[in-house]
């Protein structure tokens, strides 16, 4: 019968960052289960809750994690330990998945590993299927990471030792999707609306202003401006624009700002020489900026990599497969760890 030091270990991870309670369950690199339990109250608001989304993660995780553990097919037992989002997020959900973390750790007497949030996004790409092979980037590689609050070109050059080149100076360009969603009267969330009426639309229809920041690092509070005055002007003139314009005005903001996203990374990549190309983060789920990046890594000779639509949003998976390098190198947290809802990188 194989051991636990015959065998590769088994992690639990679990993600409560923002308004998705998560778990996911791996035995080294494959990936045995994945859950998620969304909340929807939030839509009602237009946004999350802080309050609401904390007392959500507390009702959902403990059936969340029963399931993953339930579909891995692993028992309690073989647990060897429990890895968790420690920040950066909202500080009263990542206070539940930090207190269940710690709990779970006492309880089976297994070592905890705190892990941050960006950090996740980009290792999703080394996460495998049971009797499936999927290529993961080499290192040194970019990882372009566009989320709701983060957006920021890294240079990642082992699992764990990775570096910020470029970030945005103020709002994330998930966050401007969504904003310029809402001037346009559309429900939270936004950025997945937007991305649909594109596909309608005529990307060429509109001209909104872009950024001309130094460096590679972004700026999408000035895009924000632009078209919210752009639609002010319009619809002084015709109550109807939004309406009859519809995806083509979806179609032109989602070009603008994958060309800023993109014309960033082409900056990084003449500046570092690096031709692995990843992206990951919530906005990596965008079929417009997945398309466009699929032709520019062919038009440039670059090897690039696409996460699945399952892991580009908040996932435990994520965590899991971040926990386990760290668990290989013996990063464990100590019983006084607390979540951070602001991290160094």
């Amino acid at each position: 019968m194989e051991t636990k030091q015959q065998r590769d270990p088994v992690i639990l991870g679990i993600e409560s960052s923002c308004d998705d309670t998560a778990a996911a369950v791996v035995r080294g690199r494959i990936l045995l289960s994945n859950i998620i339990a969304n909340q929807e109250v939030h839509r009602v608001y237009g946004g999350v809750v802080p309050e609401l989304a904390s007392r959500a993660h507390q009702q959902n995780i403990i059936p969340v994690v029963d399931r993953a553990i339930r579909v891995a097919g692993v028992g309690i037992g073989d647990i060897d330990a429990i890895a968790f989002t420690n920040g950066p997020g909202l500080l009263g959900s990542l206070l539940v998945g930090t207190s269940f973390a710690k709990g779970f750790s006492i309880a089976r007497d297994i070592p905890m590993i705190e892990v941050n949030h960006l950090h996740a996004h980009i290792l999703v790409h080394f996460l495998q299927r049971t009797g499936e092979h999927k290529d993961s980037p080499a290192f040194p590689f970019l990882s372009l990471l566009v989320s709701g609050g983060h957006t920021q070109i890294v240079v990642v050059r082992d699992f764990l030792e990775m570096e910020i080149i470029g970030k945005t100076i103020d709002d994330a360009a998930g966050e401007a999707f969504d904003k310029c969603a809402k001037v346009m009267g559309l429900p939270y969330p936004g950025g997945p609306l937007i991305d649909r009426l594109a596909a309608e639309g005529n990307p060429e229809r509109f001209r909104f202003n872009k950024p001309v920041i130094e460096g590679l690092d972004y700026s999408f509070s000035g895009l924000k401006t632009s078209f919210l005055y752009f639609l002010r002007d319009r619809l002084r003139d015709n109550p109807d624009f939004i309406e009859e314009n519809r995806n083509d005005l979806a179609a032109s903001l989602q070009k603008t700002i994958i060309d800023i996203l993109l014309s960033k990374l082409k900056r990084a990549v003449r500046k570092t020489g690096i031709r692995e190309i990843a992206l990951a983060g919530g906005v990596s789920a965008n079929s417009g900026l997945r398309e466009t990046l699929r032709h520019l890594s062919v038009k440039s000779d670059w090897n690039l990599y696409i996460p699945e639509f399952s892991y580009t949003t908040d996932n435990a998976a994520m965590i899991a497969i971040t926990g386990y390098y760290k668990y290989l190198r013996g990063e464990v947290a100590g019983d006084d760890v607390v979540p951070v809802a602001r991290m160094h990188f």
